[in-house]
């Protein structure tokens, strides 16, 4: 019997790079640490994916602007953290728009939620809800989005953030700049939500590993004949070689590895072993991460 071609299998689509945009005058004048990154990456790594790049950029429109333009044509996974506010140093969502070309609208939804928002602190503060009040009124604009953008909700206090993409054919992953306030109890569930919900079809995809030894009484120059030729030998196998000079343990060493997908990086890591027989070099533990 033939499969109707709405029921036949599809290859699983390539998994997409993933990138991180941090946003904030705090962050680059060091009066906050940017705590995104390994939240991000940690997030990633229980799902068998990986962060390929992140920027930092502070309050300027223009900076922003072309970050977000490069984040846009990337056609990757793109999460950004900070600036959606409606206070006069918050620019992304007005960047945003500007990048894509379109107007910012209120969105329906996050109208409502916001709305919801309001009430509910009236109502925990024992105080008439008053949507028309000015100060509520300026609340709207955390629901300013540019044209055509979808909602990401906010369990910490529902004011949601929202993803764009540059092509109306872009999927709410692929292609797509996800973005979330600046504060890590609001974005951290929200980022988890979007690779859950938009991003399940990658999860575990990649069977990536990462494996490496640690060398003593060698130096790099010394091995980077036998790291060049593992790379030319094992096609997508990534080698790296990282030193130190004062480890409470090993003292000056390196710890010399392979990276990347299938069984290929453990055939890379047998030929590297087999590789250091040649130098006179102490190997002490193994190190595998997946």
């Amino acid at each position: 019997m033939q499969i109707p071609e709405a029921m036949t299998p599809r290859e699983p689509s390539p998994v997409p790079d993933f990138g991180l945009i941090i946003i904030g005058d705090e962050i680059m004048s060091g009066k906050r640490a940017d705590k995104h990154l390994p939240a991000v990456i940690e997030r990633l790594k229980a799902r068998g994916l990986q962060l390929a790049y992140a920027d930092y950029v502070g309050d300027s429109p223009r900076r922003i602007q072309d970050t977000l333009r490069r984040a846009f044509a990337s056609g990757d996974v793109v999460f950004s953290c900070g600036g959606i506010g409606a206070t006069p140093d918050d620019h992304t969502r007005q960047c945003a728009a500007l990048a894509l070309g379109v107007p910012l609208e209120l969105h329906p939804q996050a109208r409502t939620l916001i709305l919801e928002r309001m009430r509910d602190v009236a109502v925990e503060q024992g105080q008439p809800f008053e949507p028309e009040r000015a100060d509520n009124l300026h609340r709207l604009n955390m629901g300013l989005f540019p044209k055509g953008a979808r909602i990401i909700p906010n369990p910490y206090n529902k004011i949601p953030g929202f993803s764009c993409s540059q092509s109306a054919e872009a999927t709410p992953a692929g292609g797509a700049v996800h973005f979330v306030p600046g504060f890590p109890v609001m974005a951290w569930p929200m980022i988890e939500w979007v690779l859950d919900t938009h991003c399940a079809q990658w999860v575990h995809q990649r069977d990536w590993a990462e494996l490496s030894v640690i060398v003593m009484g060698a130096m790099e120059a010394t091995l980077t004949p036998l790291m060049e030729e593992l790379e030319r030998r094992f096609t997508g196998v990534k080698v790296f070689s990282l030193p130190s000079v004062d480890h409470p343990q090993y003292g000056r060493h390196i710890e010399l590895g392979v990276k990347g997908e299938g069984p290929v990086v453990q055939d890379a890591f047998v030929a590297l072993k087999q590789g250091l027989r040649q130098f006179e070099a102490e190997l002490g533990p193994e190190l595998v991460r997946n």
